[in-house]
């Protein structure tokens, strides 16, 4: 089944112009992934998704928790999370395939009656994320869907019973205690993520960790500990990741200067902004910037 779902984005991915990308499809929140070549570390927002590697390997990083998955494996994420993701292992003779399907939690919910007796949710110290084995039955229907873009007509009426099934055997399979959180709208990853929405929405104010609290409906020392548990990272953290991804892409978008772009992401200290910033990407914010824009989209 791996070799099907490789061939399967291969195929499409050549009928468009087979560079490295990511290629949007005719499937809402459903991407396809190429490249030829491993490629440095990349700090990006991820939302709720199925990523699944067709061919090759990569690593992705969520605060202090690194994650490797390689051919017909995934990784599932159930929050909005900034990361730093890599592919580690592609070449031009096999070059790394992926794709990354969003997760739909309303029609998780929506499964939860029709699926049968329900597992236990995992409630232990357990990140947001996890990766693991896809599978014959779930590589099936990616199989399936990445084909049905070969007929665009189709795409409308076939794709969202396709993508109901995926999410009906993640709730089913062998992680299901772990993809079941994600449904409840009452659980913790639902709570959390709750604090999440007010912590991106306001990541360049200071915001007090009672206030993120309240929204997640639990006391403050409660909710640090179930946060840093699925993200991987405290609040603090998690607001300075958020700040300086967006004062990059500020930056390389040309629509700002360092220092206003530390402003603008909510820093009193340029001086401050530039040595975090350099903690972080490992280089200082005019260089990298500069560095970005010179690479062809």
């Amino acid at each position: 089944m791996s070799s099907a779902l490789a061939e399967a984005i291969r195929r499409h991915t050549d009928a468009q112009g087979a560079g490295d990308a990511a290629y949007d499809t005719a499937v809402p929140g459903f991407v396809l992934l190429r490249s030829s070549r491993e490629t440095m570390p990349n700090h990006a927002s991820y939302q709720p998704a199925l990523c699944v590697v067709a061919q090759g390997e990569k690593q992705v990083t969520f605060g202090d928790l690194r994650m490797t998955y390689g051919t017909m494996q995934m990784l599932v994420v159930s929050l909005a999370l900034p990361a730093i993701g890599r592919i580690t292992r592609a070449s031009r003779a096999e070059p790394y395939l992926g794709l990354a399907l969003a997760l739909d939690t309303a029609a998780l919910g929506e499964l939860l009656p029709q699926v049968g007796p329900l597992p236990t949710p995992d409630d232990s110290a357990h990140p947001g994320v996890f990766a693991g084995d896809a599978g014959a039955t779930l590589a099936d229907c990616l199989v399936r869907l990445v084909r049905l873009l070969d007929t665009p007509h189709a795409v409308p009426v076939l794709a969202p019973a396709i993508v109901r099934e995926i999410h009906f055997w993640l709730l089913t399979g062998p992680y299901a205690r772990h993809v079941v959180r994600l449904a409840m709208p009452e659980g913790q990853t639902q709570r959390v993520a709750a604090a999440i929405r007010l912590l991106r929405d306001r990541f360049a104010k200071a915001i007090r960790v009672e206030e993120l609290a309240a929204a997640a409906a639990m006391s403050p020392s409660s909710f640090h500990q179930h946060f840093k548990a699925l993200t991987g990272m405290t609040p603090i953290q998690f607001q300075k990741q958020l700040r300086l991804v967006e004062a990059r892409r500020l930056m390389v978008a040309g629509d700002a200067n360092v220092a206003t772009a530390a402003y603008t992401v909510g820093y009193e200290s340029a001086s401050q902004f530039s040595r975090e910033y350099a903690r972080m990407f490992g280089v200082p914010p005019k260089r990298d910037a500069m560095a970005l824009r010179a690479v062809p989209a």
